[in-house]
């Protein structure tokens, strides 16, 4: 029997700016139970006021420092049973806004043009949750497309503490916006108890996310861990209703994109049981390489490729709709 958890955002359940296979567990669950989870976003320069501020958020920077990264993360999250070698599927059921505003931060020495924009320009945003737009101030209305720019496991214990701002192989801050409700990602699990983690808020966010930041918030998620034993997946992928998603992260562009790709082929390859040179092919005419970000240190490319013409196509595997494939 699986059960429904609730995880507020308190000082208690928050890490701020950082990642630890030491952090202590906040809440344990079973595979196949669902959590919902609060988020916040933002230090209190980042609101136009403290009155903007939802409680929990107004108690949590009250009692919490940031440490290495700006990122507030809830969690982590202890699912029993998980150890090292094994996938963590990560089942995004719903995403919900806790507030009707968000941020933008331009800030010096950051961003995909820190070299043409050198002034500190902090944005505060009106959200229309009901129409589902963004008004921004010179008459630009954005389309409201919600996501966790944060969600992984606890990194290998030999890192020790690092930041919350570069993405890797457990996930973290992939900023990939097509992790909407009805997604799913699956991450290799790196420790014990895969100590699960959720933040970093986007309404709203372009690929490359290229000033920086998107337009951050405070949001609620219900997702359900399902833990898959010995699945031997070694970086994050992600399922969509339309597509297969292989990611690659990289301080270098091509080489993010070279691991993208790589990731996609070893993939049809298990998938469908075709030859990689054929699996290469494939990418070439139906897959898109899509840039996730480029301000966040390790950039990010993901690789899409749609299910559409995967599930109708022949080969070995299967790609039902109703199995996940790790």
């Amino acid at each position: 029997m699986s059960f429904h958890h609730t995880l507020r955002a308190t000082p208690e359940t928050i890490h701020w700016g950082h990642f630890d296979a030491a952090l202590r567990p906040v809440l344990r669950v079973c595979s196949g139970d669902r959590v919902t989870i609060d988020t916040l976003s933002g230090s209190l320069e980042e609101s136009a006021a403290a009155a903007n501020l939802l409680p929990d958020h107004q108690a949590v920077l009250a009692a919490c420092k940031p440490h290495m990264g700006p990122h507030i993360i809830t969690g982590p999250i202890w699912v029993e049973g998980a150890e090292p070698g094994d996938t963590l599927e990560v089942r995004i059921e719903a995403i919900e806004f806790r507030q009707d505003w968000g941020y933008n931060a331009v800030r010096p020495v950051r961003g995909g043009l820190q070299e043409d924009f050198r002034t500190l320009q902090i944005l505060n945003i009106p959200i229309d949750t009901a129409r589902r737009v963004a008004h921004l101030p010179w008459g630009l209305s954005v389309p409201l497309a919600p996501f966790f720019g944060i969600m992984g496991v606890a990194p290998k214990p030999e890192y020790g503490t690092v930041s919350s701002i570069e993405p890797r192989e457990y996930g973290g801050n992939l900023d990939n916006k097509e992790l909407v409700a009805g997604s799913t990602l699956l991450l290799p699990v790196q420790v014990p108890g895969a100590l699960f983690s959720a933040g970093d808020g986007h309404a709203a966010q372009g690929d490359g996310e290229v000033s920086l930041t998107a337009l951050e918030t405070a949001l609620t998620g219900t997702f359900q861990l399902i833990l898959h034993k010995a699945a031997g997946l070694k970086f994050p992928r992600a399922i969509t209703p339309h597509h297969y998603i292989a990611m690659g992260l990289d301080p270098d562009l091509d080489d993010a994109a070279k691991q993208a790709l790589r990731e996609m082929i070893a993939w049809l390859v298990e998938m469908k049981g075709w030859s990689p040179i054929d699996a290469y092919v494939s990418c070439s005419l139906a897959c898109d390489l899509h840039v996730t970000q480029i301000v966040d240190g390790n950039k990010g490319i993901h690789a899409m490729f749609p299910r559409a013409l995967l599930d109708t196509a022949a080969g070995t595997g299967s790609t039902s709709t109703g199995e996940v494939l790790v």
